[in-house]
């Protein structure tokens, strides 16, 4: 069976030796000592490891059940899920007053890569509570916050996001569900909606579903859509469970993965239901929920590679197959180790050089929405919504990839069930498809992102890439060779891309949308080759003021020389192609496909 080790001392230098969080002037970051961070990242990592670990194959084979109404979640699960709700784990990063522990953001996607890499079905009752409660809390009334988010704080009540519906997903201006204003404010929730991942299960004394529906009457399209908070169960004046509301589960969905997570199908017959936020105005508060969701999302892609890459190099270093061609490695063994083999190690880092850029990406992208949050930067605030997109288009859809390398690493037996490599590998599928379909955060980031408040976001992430290079160059050839050169080479590709999109898409916007998936994985490249720079640098600083652990940072210069040398020349392909324009994929007539 699989098994996970949290990367507690890779999280510790990236948030101590490169983004340094306890010398930034964000509120809460100075009480973020090493020795406080270390200590809630071994207690998450054991939770992890010894309770949720094991319970992931076992949520893979048992799956969710429905009975009588009813989804019993499969063996285990309810006795981890106490456990989690026991260390306040799902509460680290709220409010106080609502129950939370006001930790910053960043603690909670630190933690939250630990737990979703243990068991990323397992994670998702949580996760999506913690969306669901960031929307309340967003905007709620104050009535609706000390009604709902105590109890979802703590997890005694979870929450979901009800969107999709059978006939629409994208393009959720053709839903169909209705809201009915009733005399007592409230509004009765008629319809269906699918998809619904944690809609019903047996770890919750209630759940608490934030369902888009259109009231009688609204604007056509989207900008008629409103949110509305539907329990399961109704809670009287006093906080008590009432009467059971009209929602239900018809069904559950069989999946490729996260068979472990209830996907549900909804029916909302006269539910009672109450307006969050302002009618009409219902895409503007999911998006809180959705925007969360989307880099969780981008951290589950980089979850399912970290765990799948541990176990293929286990499987490397103990595998004897053939021998190396340079010489003998294992001469008491009828064979040598895999991981002597060239195309092994090339498997190997490339998984590697990933996964540690990528958690670098996603902890620098949270500093920025605590700054956003804590500070009220508009700056942060607009740079992180320019790269929410990429975060979860591109490392899924890299995660994914990694998670099908780790599998080739196992031959044979990464095929066969019992070895639980398919298991990465099909759960980590999901996250290139829900939150906005891969292809959907591309479009999204070239036909609105770029441009958003005339473009400044983007010119600040080039500023924010010129000026690494220009603070840090010159100081040594063999640094200024292996990662401000390659740096240097992939920020003009992409600006060489966006240069074209300027001149080419304003008279065919296909030119721009035909490119906008290269775009997409060029920007990932880019900002996880600002990582791995920004990596390189402290590795270097440590060794120079003599780290003890002096193979941990040449590790990490290795690393780092490899993804700057084999990944981050990917940009110059994706900008050919993006010159290309619209002609070769626009060429053929529908009927000639």
């Amino acid at each position: 069976m699989p098994t996970y080790t949290a990367p507690t001392k890779d999280l510790q230098f990236v948030l101590h030796d490169v983004l340094n969080i306890t010398g930034d002037t964000i509120t809460g970051y100075d009480e973020l000592e090493a020795d406080f961070t270390s200590a809630i990242f071994d207690e998450a990592g054991k939770l992890a490891s010894e309770v949720l670990a094991p319970l992931n194959t076992v949520g893979d084979k048992e799956g969710c059940k429905l009975e009588n109404g009813v989804v019993r979640t499969p063996t285990g699960f309810k006795e981890a899920f106490e456990q989690l709700k026991e260390g306040a784990w799902p509460g680290l990063d709220m409010p106080e007053e609502y129950g939370g522990q006001n930790l910053p953001y960043v603690i909670n996607t630190a933690v939250g890569e630990m737990f979703a890499a243990a068991n990323q079905a397992f994670g998702m009752y949580h996760g999506l509570t913690h969306g669901a409660a960031s929307a309340i809390l967003a905007h709620g009334t104050d009535q609706q916050k000390q009604t709902w988010l105590p109890k979802m704080v703590s997890c005694e009540w979870t929450g979901t996001m009800n969107l999709t519906e059978p006939h629409c997903g994208t393009d959720l201006g053709l839903m169909r569900t209705k809201a009915e204003p009733q005399d007592d404010g409230s509004y009765a929730i008629t319809g269906q909606k699918i998809f619904i991942s944690a809609g019903e299960h047996d770890m919750a004394d209630n759940i608490v579903h934030l369902v888009l529906a259109k009231i009688a009457g609204a604007p056509e399209g989207i900008k008629g859509v409103s949110l509305f908070i539907v329990p399961k169960f109704l809670v009287d004046e006093n906080g008590s469970l009432g009467a059971r509301n009209g929602v239900s589960c018809g069904k559950l969905e069989e999946k490729m993965g996260i068979h472990g997570n209830s996907t549900c199908v909804m029916n909302y017959d006269g539910a009672t239901g109450y307006l969050l936020g302002e009618a009409h105005k219902g895409m503007r508060a999911m998006f809180t929920m959705m925007n969360e969701a989307r880099i969780g999302v981008g951290v589950q892609g980089l979850s399912q590679a970290e765990v799948a890459y541990q176990n293929a190099l286990d499987y490397a270093k103990d595998r004897l197959q053939g021998r190396d061609v340079t010489g003998v490695k294992n001469p008491d063994g009828p064979a040598d180790p895999l991981i002597v083999h060239p195309d092994i190690r090339r498997s190997l880092m490339d998984q590697k050089s990933f996964t540690e850029g990528g958690r670098a990406f996603v902890l620098w992208a949270a500093t920025m929405i605590d700054r956003a949050h804590r500070e009220s930067d508009k700056d942060a605030d607009g740079l992180v919504s320019l790269l929410t997109p990429v975060i979860k288009g591109f490392l899924t859809d890299q995660g994914y990839d990694m998670t099908v390398k780790a599998q080739q690493v196992y031959g044979g037996h990464g095929y066969i069930e019992e070895w639980g490599m398919s298991q990465f590998t099909r759960d980590a599928r999901i996250a290139m498809i829900y939150e906005g379909a891969n292809g959907v955060q591309a479009l999204d980031l070239v036909g609105r992102k770029l441009a958003s408040d005339g473009g400044k976001h983007v010119m600040a992430f080039f500023e924010i890439v010129k000026s690494f290079i220009k603070e840090n160059q010159d100081h040594d050839a063999d640094f200024d060779r292996d990662f401000l050169g390659p740096l240097k080479a992939a920020s003009k590709d992409l600006q060489a891309a966006g240069m074209y999109f300027m001149q080419n898409g304003t008279q065919n916007p296909n030119n721009a949308l035909s490119g906008s998936y290269d775009f997409m994985h060029m920007f990932g490249h880019v900002c996880l080759g600002l990582m791995w720079a920004r990596m390189g640098l402290a590795a270097r600083k440590a060794l120079a003021e003599d780290a003890s652990d002096v193979a941990f940072y040449e590790t990490k210069l290795a690393t780092g020389r490899y993804y700057m040398a084999r990944q981050l020349p990917a940009t110059g392909l994706h900008l050919a192609r993006i010159q290309s324009g619209a002609g070769p994929v626009m060429a053929l007539e529908a009927a000639n496909f």
